[in-house]
């Protein structure tokens, strides 16, 4: 039997346990144990766990995470706002002093990223440049070297048209007229495990309100119907502005809130949202991940 003790957080009610990780550079717990402990009816409930590791090369920490089914993300952009309020009440705890604003180097699976706490207590994240070619997403939607917009799909029996970006991790978006008639729950795994997506996909259904502000549902490749998803805003942003959409700047209303994106001039997207502590404690787990 393990005694994990963690920090519940959420950015928009996409809520993950946050671990201290700092004296391994491996996760604590294995995959199975990282479902035990988001089931919502008999563990701590969570969309993932996310662990924050040591430093790798030139950055201040690493972090790794899993997802609610046990799979395990490049990066997830809620989680890693939550992540760097993490960090500053472990770096607290170490004594250390917060000058505000902070900015952490972070090293993902999808390369370094880098949150900064602004003094209002919103994060915000440099998400990095978007990547369009469809061997980068990866899709099959168009050749390797070509993007993948505004190209069709069959989905549950009708067709789509769908863009594709990968912000680290890939993402699928359509736009549609009204979000909330959008039947997630059982389209939303089809388009995760249609054969056009080899590594599966996350998909954002968008309204767009006007060229400033859109509406946003996600199926998460991993976890499900999530109450935000910071990626997925930040690619959704990305396909509206290449298909004529909206503008460079817009924000993204999610079920769980609302975040600023950004695609600026240098071609990096940034992301400012919320990062919000639930409570704190010690759960134990035992080897077979019950």
């Amino acid at each position: 039997m393990t005694t994990l003790s963690f920090s519940k957080y959420h950015g928009l009610g996409n809520d993950f346990i946050l671990v201290d990780n700092r004296a391994s550079s491996e996760p604590m717990i294995t995959p199975e144990q990282a479902v035990a402990v988001c089931d919502r009816n008999f563990g701590i409930g969570a969309d993932g766990v996310i662990f924050v590791l040591p430093a790798t090369g030139e950055t201040d920490y690493s972090m790794r995470i899993y997802n609610s089914d046990g799979s395990e993300p490049e990066m997830c952009g809620n989680g890693i706002r939550c992540l760097a309020k993490f960090i500053v009440g472990l770096e607290a705890a170490d004594g250390r002093a917060l000058q505000l604003p902070q900015t952490y180097q972070i090293h993902t699976l999808a390369g370094t990223i880098r949150p900064q706490l602004q003094p209002g207590g919103q994060v915000t994240v440099d998400m990095g440049e978007p990547n369009l070619l469809a061997q980068e997403i990866p899709t099959t939607l168009a050749a390797e070297q070509e993007k993948a917009i505004d190209k069709p799909l069959e989905v549950a029996g009708q067709p789509w048209q769908v863009t594709c970006v990968s912000m680290g991790n890939p993402h699928c978006i359509t736009f549609v007229d009204d979000v909330a008639a959008v039947p997630l729950a059982e389209i939303g795994p089809q388009f995760e495990s249609h054969p056009a997506f080899p590594a599966r996909i996350n998909t954002e259904f968008v309204e767009v309100v006007q060229p400033d502000y859109l509406k946003m549902r996600v199926w998460e490749r991993g976890a499900g119907p999530t109450l935000a998803c910071g990626t997925g805003a930040c690619a959704l942003l990305v396909a509206a502005v290449l298909n004529g959409k909206s503008d460079h700047k817009a924000t993204v209303e999610l079920p769980g809130g609302c975040l600023e994106i950004e695609w600026a001039q240098s071609n990096r997207v940034f992301m400012t949202g919320p990062a919000t502590l639930v409570f704190s404690g010690n759960v134990f787990v035992d080897a077979a991940g019950r």
